[in-house]
C-alpha cells in the first residue's frame, strides 16, 4: 500500500513539474502542409478532364457493378491475401513501438528479493526486499516528442493499411475482368478457327471436282493450324489469369476459378468532387500527412536530447536476519531522491541526430508532395482515360459491324469463285482484330472505373450507419 501511494506521489510531482516545462509544438497542418510542399501546384476549380459528377464523392462502389460473385470473391481476398495480413501485423507493430515510446511517462518500479540462510554460500543469514522507482521528469518533452511521433506513425500505418485494403478490392476486380476477357477471347478465337475449317473445307471440294487448286489447300491448312496455335495461345493465357486470381484471393493457383460468361456492364458516371477535396479523402496521402507530422515530432525529440535529464527516485526496504541482529533502526526505511544527467560533450553526435531529423523530415515533406501529385494525376489520367475508351468503343463497334457485313460478302463471292481465299483469309482477320480490340476497350473501361474509383478515394464498401441514427431510425 505504501509502495502504491509513494508511486502515484512520484507520478504527482512529476507531471507537475513537466507542466511547468516546455509545451511540445505541434505539427504543421494539412493547409499549411499543402502550401509548403505544393508551392508549384495551382489547383483548379474542377477536374481539368471531363466525366463524372462534382458531387461528393460517395463510398461503396464495389456494388456499382452489381456482380454478387464479384464481390464474394473481394471478401474472400480480405481474409485469406497474405499481403494484407503482412499489413495487418504492420499495423500491430506500429501500436507495440508507441506503447513501448509512451512507457517513460509512467513510473518505472522494480523490485529485488534476497534470502541468504545460514546454509548459504555467504551464510549471512540477510533475508530482504528492496523496491526501487524512477521518473524522468520530461521537462523538455524529449518523452512526448517521441511518444507523439510514435502515434503519428501508428497513424500513418492505419491508414496505409487501408489504402492495402482499397488497392486489393481494385486489384481483384481487375483481375476478375481479366480473366472475364481471355475466357470471351477464346470464343472469339473458336469462331475464327471455326470460319477457317470451313474455308478448308470449301478448297478441299472443290479440289476434289476440279474447279480448285492445290495451292489454295494448303493455305487454307496452314490457316487452320496458326488458328489453333492461336487458340492454344489464349488457353494459356486464361489460366494464368485464373492463376493470378487465386494467389490474389489466397487460393491454390489450380486455375479453376469459374469465371462469368460475360463482362459486367460499366456503371453510370460516378461523383468525383472537387481536386481541392482529394487529399483528404486519400489514405495513401493521410499516411504521407501523418509521417511528416512524425519526423516533426523526432526532430523535437533530437533537440530536446540535448538539453539536461532530470529523474525522481525512490525506493525502499526491509530487511532481516535469523543469524545476527541487526542494529536497531527503523524497518522498512523508504527514501527518495533525484538525479540530473548534463550532455557537455558527446562528438557532436547530438547536434548531428537533429541535422539528421531535419533531413528526414524534409525528406517526409517531399514524400508527401510526390503522394499528393500522384493523386491528381490518377484522378486525371482515369477520367481521360474513360473519355477516350468511350469514343472507342462507339468507333469499335461500327468497326465490328462494318466488317462483319465486308466478311459475309466477300464469303459470298468466294462461294461463288469470284474472289479467292486470300480475300476470304484478310476480311476474317481483319474482322477477328476488330472484334479482339472491342473486347479489350470493354474490359479496359471496367478496369478504368475501378482505378478511377481507387484514385478518387472512395472506399469500396458502404460504412455501416451510427448506432445513434440507427436507433433513431427504428
Amino acid at each position: 500500500m505504501r509502495a502504491g501511494r509513494s508511486s502515484r506521489g512520484l507520478a504527482g510531482v512529476a507531471l507537475a513539474l513537466a507542466a511547468a516545462g516546455c509545451a511540445l509544438q505541434r505539427p504543421p497542418d494539412a493547409a499549411d502542409l499543402q502550401r509548403d510542399a505544393l508551392q508549384n501546384v495551382a489547383l483548379p476549380a474542377a477536374w481539368q478532364s471531363q466525366g463524372g459528377t462534382p458531387q461528393l464523392v460517395v463510398d461503396g462502389w464495389l456494388a456499382s457493378f452489381d456482380d454478387p460473385q464479384l464481390s464474394e470473391l473481394v471478401a474472400e481476398a480480405l481474409v485469406y491475401n497474405a499481403d494484407l495480413r503482412a499489413a495487418a501485423a504492420v499495423v500491430e507493430q506500429a501500436n507495440g513501438y508507441l506503447k513501448v515510446a509512451s512507457a517513460p511517462l509512467l513510473p518505472s518500479v522494480g523490485v529485488r528479493g534476497l534470502w541468504s540462510g545460514a546454509s548459504s554460500s555467504d551464510a549471512s543469514g540477510i533475508n530482504g526486499i528492496f523496491l526501487h522507482a524512477s521518473l524522468e521528469l520530461d521537462i523538455w518533452g524529449r518523452v512526448r516528442y517521441g511518444a507523439a511521433a510514435a502515434r503519428e506513425q501508428t497513424a500513418a500505418a492505419e491508414a496505409d493499411f487501408a489504402y492495402a485494403r482499397q488497392s486489393l478490392a481494385a486489384t481483384v476486380a481487375k483481375a476478375w475482368f481479366l480473366a472475364i476477357e481471355t475466357g470471351l477471347q477464346r470464343g472469339i478465337a473458336n469462331d475464327l478457327l471455326r470460319s477457317a475449317e470451313e474455308l478448308h473445307r470449301i478448297s478441299s471440294d472443290r479440289l476434289r471436282v476440279g474447279n480448285g487448286n492445290e495451292q489454295s489447300v494448303a493455305v487454307a491448312s496452314a490457316n487452320v493450324n496458326s488458328y489453333r496455335d492461336t487458340l492454344r495461345q489464349i488457353d494459356y493465357s486464361h489460366a494464368q489469369a485464373l492463376r493470378a486470381l487465386e494467389l490474389l484471393l489466397g487460393r491454390y493457383p489450380a486455375a479453376e476459378v469459374a469465371v462469368k460468361p460475360a463482362l459486367d456492364r460499366v456503371p453510370p458516371p460516378p461523383p468525383v468532387g472537387l481536386p481541392s477535396q482529394l487529399l483528404e479523402r486519400r489514405p495513401d496521402v493521410f499516411a504521407a500527412e501523418r509521417r511528416v507530422a512524425a519526423a516533426f515530432n523526432r526532430v523535437g525529440e533530437a533537440r530536446a536530447a540535448q538539453l539536461p535529464r532530470i529523474a525522481l527516485t525512490g525506493g525502499g526496504s526491509s530487511i532481516s536476519s535469523d543469524v545476527f541482529v541487526l542494529k536497531d533502526r527503523n524497518n522498512p526505511v523508504w527514501g527518495f531522491g533525484a538525479n540530473l544527467f548534463a550532455p557537455l560533450f558527446q562528438g557532436g553526435a547530438l547536434r548531428a541526430q537533429v541535422e539528421i531529423r531535419n533531413a528526414e523530415q524534409k525528406q517526409a515533406v517531399a514524400a508527401y508532395a510526390s503522394a499528393g501529385l500522384r493523386a491528381f494525376n490518377e484522378v486525371e489520367g482515369a477520367l481521360s482515360a474513360e473519355n477516350a475508351l468511350r469514343d472507342r468503343a462507339v468507333i469499335l463497334d461500327a468497326s465490328v459491324r462494318d466488317n462483319q457485313r465486308a466478311l459475309e460478302l466477300t464469303q459470298i463471292q468466294f462461294r461463288v469463285g469470284s474472289v479467292d481465299l486470300q480475300a476470304v483469309e484478310q476480311r476474317q482477320l481483319t474482322l477477328y482484330s476488330s472484334r479482339m480490340a472491342r473486347l479489350r476497350v470493354q474490359t479496359e473501361q471496367l478496369a478504368q472505373r475501378v482505378n478511377l474509383h481507387l484514385a478518387l478515394g472512395g472506399s469500396f464498401v458502404v460504412p455501416p450507419a451510427p448506432a445513434a441514427s440507427a436507433s433513431a431510425a427504428s
